[in-house]
């Protein structure tokens, strides 16, 4: 019996070790350092500080390394995998939603940080810190939280047993979108399903964008005329046709979404109209639309439906495991 309770625990430690071992490393994008390395960009360590830290107003724990490239200076915070999943959370959807809606964020949000450490473990970081990603803001501790990463700690969302590229977004407007008609590349467990979000503050919206702005924007003059080319299979705008100075061009909705601002244009699921110097844009949804909606997770939630029902929903042919054999 007693050989039987040491082994137990010393199995206990060593899964517990094993799982603290995983750090994860990213890049800090805010308003002080808004770029990203350039790929093959010749970059220097300055040094690097370890243990609770105020940077700029934001607290981070763990190692912050300052790296100096020709874009200026960039920070990347290395820190416990678990310990990024819960302040991730906290950004992402905020600690007062519905826990079975937290623990599903937490296993789409660690599967896709360790998604993305898979495909870049010898970069200098793993995934940034902004939209590019997913949001972190630093250390930000929550009860509640803590409690949704804890209790599905270390869980990962997989497919033929290897971890998915798990894409999520805020609002999806009704329907989510194909990830061909944005990131050109489809996948197995990500197909387009319809999907209630009408609780979020997003479900519809409308924008009006003067002319200049968006000239300024696309790096065009003269502006004339913008109008919808094409739509994808879920009838959000796939191209827009703009005439200007120098002739008519085609953009695809994406970049034109990204070159005006994620939240200048909270979606592609939109229609327009124009007047003399502005266009009017009505739509429903934020974000890109791929994988799980955010707020349909809540709702999905509040029905009574629990966060294994909710990822299987969004993710179908996927699979729950830990990640240490991953």
């Amino acid at each position: 019996m007693i050989r039987l309770i040491f082994c137990v625990v010393f199995l206990f430690f060593m899964l517990h070790n094993a799982f603290a071992s995983e750090n994860i490393k990213v890049l800090i994008i805010n308003e002080s350092y808004p770029k990203v390395p350039a790929k093959n960009e010749k970059i220097e360590k300055l040094g690097s500080m370890k243990g609770d830290l105020l940077v700029m107003g934001t607290r981070y724990t763990g190692n912050i390394g300052v790296w100096k490239g020709n874009g200026g200076l960039y920070i990347i915070n290395e820190l416990p995998l678990e310990d990024y999943i819960k302040d991730v959370v906290v950004a992402e959807v905020g600690p007062d939603w519905d826990m079975e809606a937290l623990k599903a964020q937490a296993v789409i949000s660690r599967t896709y940080a360790l998604y993305q450490k898979r495909m870049n473990g010898e970069s200098l970081y793993h995934l940034a810190s902004s939209v590019l990603h997913q949001v972190y803001k630093g250390n930000n501790p929550d009860a509640r939280v803590t409690y949704a990463v804890e209790e599905t700690r270390s869980e990962i969302l997989t497919y033929d047993n290897r971890p998915i590229e798990a894409f999520y977004h805020s609002t999806c407007g009704g329907r989510t979108e194909n990830p061909e008609e944005v990131f050109g590349k489809s996948y197995p467990y990500l197909k387009s399903v319809e999907s209630t979000c009408d609780i979020s503050p997003y479900s519809i919206w409308e924008k009006k964008i003067k002319l200049k702005e968006i000239e300024k924007a696309l790096n065009m003059t003269g502006i004339k005329e913008i109008s919808i080319k094409s739509y994808t299979s879920t009838h959000r705008v796939k191209e827009l046709k703009i005439v200007s100075g120098s002739g008519p061009s085609t953009i695809s909705a994406p970049e034109f979404r990204k070159a005006l601002g994620w939240s200048r244009l909270p979606s592609t699921n939109f229609s327009l109209r124009s007047d003399a110097d502005s266009i009017y844009f009505e739509g429903k949804g934020y974000g890109h639309g791929v994988g799980l909606c955010q707020w349909c997770a809540l709702k999905m939630s509040r029905e009574g439906k629990n966060y294994k029902d909710i990822l299987s929903y969004f993710y179908p042919g996927t699979a729950i495991q830990l990640y240490e054999n991953h």
